[in-house]
């Protein structure tokens, strides 16, 4: 569900995607590749559309280049095809956050800012208030935010891994329907295709 077309023009002129374009750069060794050079690129270097796809939900953009079906007009086994993959397509796009590496996400960071927030804090209070006498409760109390931290972390790591395996085979049953539906002639998939991003100026 990601076109590969808008893929080779984004990463040829979107700002966004630099990095991907020196790696293609680099593997075809020359510098303004073409977007036929680009979609070669795409075909045989896996990794390439990877990045993309990582880059693109790091920065809460989408890679389910369709629109939803238009139901008018259809009716019987079409009409609950479409409206099966438009469901999925909704819930592909509120699970996609969770196809990022944990190891770049958001949460991670955050999760980091509040303990060194944490640790921070806790150098305030024994130093500059004058709080030496309790400085082991407060040690306690920060070395008990790193486990809590800790906890909190392998626990979203294990929704990640467990709403991506969900993305995946969902995103496949979706692809299933979708195909199930153009070989019957109830939709084109050309005509669903999403050919640019409003969010890249």
């Amino acid at each position: 569900m990601t076109n590969l077309d808008r893929v080779a023009r984004e990463i040829k002129t979107v700002g966004l995607y630099d990095l991907i374009l020196q790696d293609v750069q680099k593997i075809l060794g020359i510098q303004k590749p073409t977007v036929e050079q680009i979609l070669e690129v795409l075909g045989s270097h896996p990794q390439i559309l990877y990045d993309y796809k990582q880059t693109n939900v790091e920065y809460n953009l989408s890679n389910i280049h369709l629109r939803d079906i238009p139901l008018d007009g259809l009716e019987g086994e079409c009409l609950q095809k479409a409206k099966k993959v438009n469901e999925n397509l909704s819930v592909l796009r509120a699970i996609e956050k969770y196809t990022l590496d944990f190891a770049h996400s958001s949460t991670l960071v955050i999760i980091f800012s509040v303990e060194f927030f944490v640790l921070f804090s806790v150098q305030y209070f024994i130093v500059l208030l004058n709080l030496k006498a309790y400085q082991w409760y407060i040690y306690g109390l920060f070395a008990l935010s790193i486990v809590a931290a800790w906890w909190y972390a392998k626990r979203e790591q294990r929704k990640y891994g467990r709403e991506s395996a969900r993305f995946e085979k969902l995103y496949h049953e979706t692809l299933e329907i979708l195909e199930a539906l153009e070989e019957s002639g109830c939709v084109k998939k050309e005509t669903l295709w999403i050919h640019e991003s409003d969010e890249h100026v």
